[in-house]
């Protein structure tokens, strides 16, 4: 503020040297206006006369008697121009009086053109500088005295001068341009520009304003229409502003200065605008970032802002919708998930059943009985019976995903509901028979008349007796046979001893038992009588397990046909006859004992039951193998094969010994009743066997009418 004072007292200072245009003396007549630097801007164009250059010396020189000139007070300096700038003196190189008015005497004008704009920059960057004497927080006083228009722009540098805090008096003589000392003069113009007609009235700069320049607050004692502030200088006052607002053109009134609508602000998004000063802002959806300038989006997904309880989706800034995973549903409140079950709500296009898996997804199936379709929604009736997924020997009757067997006529359906005994072989197959054709399920036999004996061929009749034999049978004892049939196939074996002549001299049986394992129940030398082996037959336990059979036919070979174990020597001639009766498949390999039994001379025999494999039978059976194989589909059934079974052999075919015995002697009239005694049982059991059969015939009679 002192500065400010300092520098309205020096204007007005200015103002009173014209009162009489002579240095003044005495210490009570400089005016003490504080320091003030002035530089004096002076016109020496071609159009400014000699006389009137004089005018202008004198002019300065009577303003200089009028300051307190000292380093430390006012400094002075003086600048002349025309088409060029030269520099008379610098604020910094005279500190008194006479030695500036000694300076001013010898200035040569320039006579040239008129470069204010220039002489101006030269004042703003030069003359005012610190190496020129321009003192810090002093005013800086101009004063250009010119007497035509510039030749050049001088607007926009003065303007730029006074933004560098330089008062500006513009004193015009003559033909000066008014517009281009309003253009170079401080506000307010009527205090800073002057206008005289010639330049021996240039005195009046000076006298206009003589009360004002010593001492006198032209801001508390006038009116001076300042808006918001006035501060005082040496002979005048400035017009200030408050913060944020500008003085305007007519140097008194302030507007508020907008530097939003100025785009004087480096906000990003939204400038907020108060006098002089700004704020920044964002749009909807973004927020300030730490420098309050520039703006980021606001992602509240990614902040976890949203209240999504599954899926958050960005859609712009600050702006965001929620959605579910797949399988689930939104609710009402746009942000929580529900699972959607298609099954319950009835969204699934399956034909009979839908299977809830889990949110949003489902499977088709079917009821029993049915098979999804390739669409994998509607269903299918499985005809098992079409596909041939079934196992029935003649008729399948389909339902759907089941089937049931039937026969043809003449056939009934046996208990495993699947195959079918021919009820009347006899009248459908070429049976053979020579006499008589008997039908039993599934099969049939044939019978002789009395007084003969059906052959080995199983069809034809002759008068051959039993010859002697070493007969082992392997029974099959694993678990597929069961108790029950376990008790048929001992029946089966004793059916068979039934048939033969058995004593020490005569036939032999041995029996051996097989699963798993293999065991002897009974060798050939244990028992000579037929009732000692049935005996021994019924007492015979199940071993269950599975089914070696080609191990008991090793154990056949190597030990139940050993002379240890009773077979007789085979110097005798005695056949062999080895009878496998099995039910299922062999856990084992056969081919090799099969096939080593055979070339040892064993007649084999094989019979088969239910599952047992044809293949097998026939590998075990010798040549011809249709007069050694034997099979039937069920237990039942055995008995049938039992009867029709010749393991004899007649005396013409046998290579065994013959003993000729003498029919006097005490022990063969023994063996002779006891012979006979056994002849007369096998016949009433025969005779039993006749009417059972009788009775299955006319009961199948009776259950086909």
């Amino acid at each position: 503020m002192g500065n400010l004072r300092a520098l309205s007292c020096f204007i007005l200072l200015i103002l009173v040297v014209f009162t009489t245009a002579r240095p003044k003396s005495g210490p009570d007549q400089k005016c003490k206006s504080g320091p003030v630097d002035l530089v004096f801007l002076i016109d020496s164009s071609r159009s400014v006369r000699p006389h009137e250059f004089e005018t202008m010396r004198k002019f300065m020189i009577d303003i200089l008697n009028t300051l307190d000139i000292g380093p430390d007070s006012t400094r002075v300096g003086v600048v002349q121009y025309s088409s060029q700038v030269r520099n008379e003196f610098s604020l910094k190189t005279h500190s008194k009086l006479e030695n500036m008015v000694k300076a001013i005497n010898e200035i040569v004008p320039l006579a040239q053109g008129t470069m204010t704009g220039l002489a101006i920059r030269y004042l703003m960057n030069e003359a005012f500088s610190p190496g020129q004497g321009d003192r810090p927080k002093v005013p800086n006083v101009a004063v250009i005295v010119t007497d035509g228009r510039p030749q050049d722009r001088v607007a926009e540098v003065a303007t730029e001068a006074r933004e560098k805090g330089i008062e500006i008096y513009a004193v015009g003589v003559a033909r000066a341009d008014m517009t281009s000392l309003r253009a170079m003069a401080s506000p307010p113009f009527e205090d800073h520009v002057f206008l005289v007609e010639r330049f021996d009235l240039i005195h009046q700069f000076g006298l206009q304003f003589q009360d004002k320049l010593c001492g006198i607050d032209l801001c508390s004692e006038s009116e001076h229409g300042c808006e918001h502030l006035c501060e005082s200088t040496p002979g005048s006052y400035i017009c200030h502003c408050l913060p944020g607002y500008r003085l305007n053109a007519d140097g008194k009134t302030c507007s508020a200065i907008d530097l939003c609508a100025e785009g004087k602000h480096d906000c990003q998004q939204i400038c907020i605008s108060s006098p002089g000063s700004f704020t920044c802002d964002c749009n909807r959806g973004h927020q300030l970032n730490d420098d309050e300038k520039t703006c980021s989006p606001i992602d509240l997904c990614a902040e976890g802002k949203d209240g999504c309880e599954q899926v958050c989706v960005y859609m712009g800034p600050g702006v965001f919708r929620c959605e579910c995973t797949d399988g689930y549903r939104l609710n009402v409140d746009e942000k929580t998930c529900s699972p959607i079950d298609l099954c319950t709500e009835g969204k699934h296009g399956c034909e009979q059943v839908c299977v809830y898996v889990g949110p949003g997804i489902f499977t088709c199936e079917c009821n029993e009985g049915y098979r999804l379709n390739e669409d994998e929604k509607s269903c299918s009736a499985i005809d098992l019976c079409a596909e041939g997924k079934h196992d029935c020997e003649q008729i399948c009757v389909s339902a759907p995903g089941v089937f049931t067997c039937d026969c043809n006529k003449g056939f009934k359906l046996n208990r495993d509901k699947r195959t079918c005994t021919n009820m009347d072989m006899c009248n459908t197959v070429k049976h053979g028979c020579e006499y008589q054709c008997v039908n039993t399920p599934g099969s049939y036999h044939c019978i002789c008349p009395e007084g003969q004996l059906l052959q080995e061929d199983g069809k034809t009749c002759g008068t051959c007796k039993s010859s002697n034999i070493d007969l082992v049978l392997l029974i099959d004892g694993s678990k597929s046979v069961r108790p029950q049939n376990f008790e048929l196939v001992k029946k089966f074996v004793n059916q068979v001893v039934d048939s033969l002549d058995v004593s020490a001299r005569g036939t032999r049986v041995g029996l051996v038992q097989y699963s798993s394992r293999v065991r002897t129940e009974f060798p050939l030398s244990m028992y000579h009588t037929a009732e000692d082996i049935k005996a021994a037959v019924l007492k015979v336990d199940y071993m269950e397990k599975g089914t070696m059979t080609g191990l008991a036919l090793k154990h056949m070979l190597e030990n139940s046909f050993s002379e240890a174990e009773g077979a007789r020597p085979a110097s005798h001639n005695i056949p062999r006859v080895g009878l496998v009766f099995t039910d299922g498949r062999s856990q084992d390999d056969i081919s090799e004992y099969a096939k080593k039994a055979k070339e040892a001379g064993i007649t084999m025999y094989a019979v088969g039951v239910g599952k047992a494999v044809e293949d097998e039978l026939r590998e075990i059976a010798s040549d011809p193998v249709e007069k050694h194989f034997y099979y039937t589909t069920d237990f039942s059934a055995i008995n049938t094969i039992a009867e029709n079974l010749k393991l004899n052999v007649c005396p013409a075919e046998s290579q065994g010994e013959v003993e000729v015995k003498d029919p006097c002697a005490c022990e063969n009239l023994v063996e002779f009743q006891q012979a006979t005694m056994n002849s007369l049982d096998q016949l009433t059991q025969k005779l039993a066997s006749m009417a059972a059969r009788l009775e299955q015939l006319e009961n199948q009679l009776l259950s086909r009418k």
